[in-house]
């Protein structure tokens, strides 16, 4: 078997690959990551279905959609402890498992707290096991080069689940109805699980292989020496007290709080109700968020290889930039082409704040807890998500539009894009178990 890693460890691969096995890690990995998250973004094109059948105001849906975005965060952190924990692998496993249960048991929902224990926390929950936290994990465990890569695809997973799931869902409840819609769901996650037990491994020495670039030392492709610090363990080490008491933690942690209120609560929340309140076709509005995901995998990726070569601060203020830019003038748009032409704008930088956001924190505290760390700012993700979501329905509800909270997300991913740039590169120490 050949393998690009250098490393002379005996391998233990569940079967030959041409390539470094890493890399059929990754595979697995973004199938999960892209399944949860697109099983998590459903309820977006839910909204309207449950309106006609259940009679449930926008608002209540909305805030049972924050409680699943939520969740979906304080995961984050408990998904860090379980991976590092029992492994990837595992917790992979227990989260595909519950997700498919969880599923099953919405098909025969009638009652709202039945919508928020289902798909508010029990969904919010297992999709969260399996979310950024397992792609910053993998990437930082299994690569030492290429890591921005490896992230860049991983990261791009949650977009492409979104891409995949929304129009199909859509297309199944113009057809057959949301309930035989969430079967297919079902048969997906159980379709994956096989693959997971058989073939996904936790660690590089679990096949006998070091991380990628390991016996070449690590170097990196970077635009500057002082760009890509912290790789290597310190002989200290910061306690967790340490890290929540960082200026670099609080920026990384606000400025995801920004990217989640603008990206998963309020655009992957409501640009599809916002569309049909523009007498723009349902399965239309899924199509454009569709494009949103394929730009962003494109995004993502491209997010991915920029850090490897530039410094990540100020790719983030940028990202963040131009994500305010399409806010601002989303308002504005009151046909397919505007939409278009948003999700065009929109999708290039959805999740391609991931990436940088990740490596800054790797640099900043160490690798060795990354999972934990950024569960935490993950968390701080979720709970801006889940804010803007419950907000920005509550603004529809009173004002009659979305105009309100999209000018408001606007002006927060501007300011983010500021605070970005406060970000202080330094050579990263690890951080106590």
């Amino acid at each position: 078997m050949k393998n690009d890693s250098p490393g002379n460890a005996p391998s233990r691969v569940p079967f030959a690959t041409p390539f470094y096995y890493g890399w059929m890690v990754v595979g697995l990995s973004f199938l999960t990551t892209l399944t949860g998250a697109g099983i998590r973004s459903v309820p977006a094109v839910l909204i309207h279905p449950f309106e006609l059948e259940f009679g449930w105001s926008r608002a209540a849906i909305a805030s049972a959609i924050s409680i699943n975005l939520l969740l979906y965060g304080v995961a984050g952190p408990i998904g860090g402890w379980l991976i590092d924990r029992f492994g990837s692998r595992r917790t992979m496993l227990a989260s595909l498992f519950v997700l498919a249960l969880a599923l099953s048991a919405t098909t025969f929902m009638q009652e709202l707290w039945q919508l928020i224990l289902l798909w508010g926390i029990v969904i919010g929950l297992a999709a969260g096991g399996v979310g950024s936290v397992l792609s910053a994990t993998v990437a930082n465990r299994w690569f030492i080069e290429r890591r921005g890569l490896a992230m860049g695809i991983l990261n791009s997973a949650s977009s492409t689940g979104q891409l995949i799931f929304l129009p199909v869902l859509m297309a199944l409840i113009v057809f057959v109805g949301w309930r035989l819609g969430t079967f297919f769901l079902v048969a997906v996650v159980l379709g994956l699980i096989p693959f997971i037990f058989l073939w996904m491994r936790d660690d590089p020495a679990d096949v006998g292989l070091e991380p990628y670039g390991a016996a070449r030392g690590g170097a990196r492709q970077t635009a500057g020496p002082a760009s890509r610090p912290g790789l290597a363990p310190a002989k200290g080490g910061l306690s967790f007290s340490q890290v929540f008491g960082s200026l670099n933690f609080w920026l990384l942690a606000g400025t995801f709080f920004v990217c989640g209120g603008t990206s998963m609560g309020l655009i992957g929340t409501h640009l599809i109700p916002y569309s049909i309140d523009r007498a723009i076709p349902q399965v239309t509005a899924a199509a454009m968020v569709g494009i949103m995901g394929g730009l962003n995998f494109v995004g993502s990726i491209f997010s991915g290889w920029v850090i490897d070569r530039v410094e990540p601060r100020k790719w983030l203020a940028l990202v963040y930039a131009l994500r305010g830019l399409a806010l601002l003038i989303l308002p504005f748009v009151t046909s397919t082409t505007g939409l278009f032409l948003f999700a065009v704008l929109y999708g290039l930088d959805w999740f391609a704040t991931v990436a940088p956001t990740v490596a800054l924190a790797a640099d900043s505290f160490g690798t060795k807890a990354v999972g934990r760390i950024y569960g935490w700012i993950f968390l701080c993700h979720q709970i801006g998500a889940a804010l803007m979501a419950s907000g920005a329905g509550f603004i529809r509800v009173w004002l009659g539009d979305y105009q309100f909270a999209f000018l408001i997300g606007g002006g927060f991913a501007m300011l983010a894009a500021v605070l970005a740039l406060r970000v202080r590169l330094q050579k990263g120490v690890e951080v106590h178990a």
